[in-house]
């Protein structure tokens, strides 16, 4: 089942925004909240490198 180059835009914009809402609600609610969000920031970095990656190699 191919991806459409939109779909996986959508995926991506979804997810930053989720990355976005993570980043606000630590600068909000500082310290306790920035040591649970602390690593979710580099996972969803990490998710959104993985699916490019997957896409350019036609493998998602």
């Amino acid at each position: 089942m191919p991806l459409d180059v939109e779909d996986l835009l959508k995926i991506v914009l979804v997810l930053v925004i989720v990355w976005l809402v993570v980043e606000i609600l630590t600068g909000i609610l500082g310290f306790a909240l920035g040591l649970i969000a602390g690593p979710l920031k580099g996972v969803i970095g990490v998710v959104i490198v993985v699916l490019i990656v997957l896409w350019l190699t036609d493998n998602l």
